[in-house]
């Protein structure tokens, strides 16, 4: 269910999280642990997948924000937990300074970047797929969470499908390079090949991004994580960010 956890410390600790697809209860080409809801499972068996998740990580169904990604790049900032409550929004980037909210953000191929000021208690979830990434918006996060507060942001950059396996028409290579050169690269059999990931290093380096951890998996070699070039009809993983609650109790 989780592969890999990460913090960023702080006055408040910021908490990521990976999923993997495995103990959950969607069954065929979305076994066992699929996340979302767009992609033809049963919506049941997402939602008690959504609810486990949302248990193992310690926070309650209703303080799990998922949106609707549509390779764009709006941000969606969450002010209170009223909005969790309303129907998911277009976005491909979550931002909030509540603590005890988790932003989540769905891949099978697409870089996810989980960013945190712990200090500043503002955190940020981003689903970074070719087109987003090209368009901004890591950039445009950024610029969100310094907007907030944020000062000294960490990122944690989640599995992706790598260069090796992103295999692309030469014209597209092109176009996207146009906007980001470094996303320009050569799969294993020497063809045209993007590597989004990288990219994204560099837009957050750009932009004075303290990089903790950049996972070395390829999410298209890996049989534990969903991959949509692997397997066309395949569920989605997710990368979780939460500030943890502070404890106003005291104690003898």
């Amino acid at each position: 269910m989780l592969r890999s956890r990460f913090v960023i410390p702080g006055r408040r600790t910021a908490h990521v999280a990976f999923t993997d697809r495995h103990g959950g209860y969607s069954s065929g080409e979305f076994s066992s642990f699929n996340l979302a809801r767009h992609v033809e499972d049963d919506d049941e068996l997402v939602a008690a997948n959504r609810a486990a998740l949302a248990q193992v990580i310690g926070l309650s169904g209703e303080r799990l924000s998922f949106v609707s990604q549509v390779h764009g790049t709006d941000v969606h900032i969450i002010g209170d937990e009223a909005q969790l409550r309303q129907t998911p929004v277009e976005a491909d980037a979550q931002l909030t300074t509540v603590p005890g909210l988790g932003l989540a953000i769905m891949v099978a191929d697409c870089t996810p970047v989980m960013l945190a000021d712990a200090d500043a208690g503002v955190i940020a979830a981003v689903h970074a797929g070719r087109p987003g990434m090209a368009a901004g918006i890591v950039g445009r996060t950024v610029t969100a969470m310094h907007d907030a507060g944020a000062r000294d942001i960490h990122a944690v950059i989640g599995p992706s499908v790598c260069p090796r396996c992103y295999e692309v028409p030469a014209e597209l290579r092109s176009e996207v390079a146009a906007t980001e050169p470094t996303a320009a690269s050569v799969s294993v059999t020497g063809t045209p090949a993007l590597d989004v990931a990288g990219a994204v290093a560099e837009q957050l380096r750009r932009n004075d991004v303290t990089i903790d951890h950049f996972s070395r998996t390829c999410t298209k070699e890996s049989e534990d994580l969903f991959s949509y070039r692997r397997q066309k009809r395949t569920g989605r993983f997710a990368g979780i960010i939460w500030l943890q609650e502070e404890n106003t109790a005291t104690h003898r």
